[in-house]
């Protein structure tokens, strides 16, 4: 790093993380009611979550998204979210009727669960975070 105050290295922070999908409305929603966060902005093409400056979650509508076809490696998931929860089975319940759906494949129940988001994006909960 330079000490002579000619080169400046700017400041990032972590924001969010934004899910490409055919409805951000819905799925924003979904994520809404599961993380308890409000809306902070929504459009017509682009709805983002977030509560008291924390990092929030956006949700961008792609036209031409492809869900994932989690275990099946022919659409991969790209990325999935971790949720940490206390109870996994009130956790799951509690997301099913939100709109999750629980894919046969699980593979350690015992310790995490992974569900599919209404637009198809896998997640887990698990009580190790």
């Amino acid at each position: 790093m330079s000490t002579d105050n000619t080169e400046t290295t700017p400041a990032f922070r972590y924001a969010a993380v934004t899910f490409d999908c055919p409805d951000p409305a819905e799925l924003a929603r979904f994520y809404g009611e599961a993380l308890d966060l409000p809306v902070a902005f929504a459009g017509d093409d682009f709805v983002f979550l977030a509560k008291d400056g924390a990092p929030g979650l956006g949700f961008n509508r792609l036209t031409d998204y492809r869900r994932p076809t989690w275990p099946d490696p022919a659409q991969e998931k790209q990325a999935h979210l971790e949720l940490g929860v206390d109870d996994l089975e009130a956790a799951q319940a509690r997301l099913l009727a939100l709109g999750a759906v629980k894919p046969d494949f699980q593979p350690s129940p015992d310790r995490w669960r992974v569900l599919l988001d209404p637009a198809g994006h896998p997640f887990c909960i698990t009580t190790l975070v």
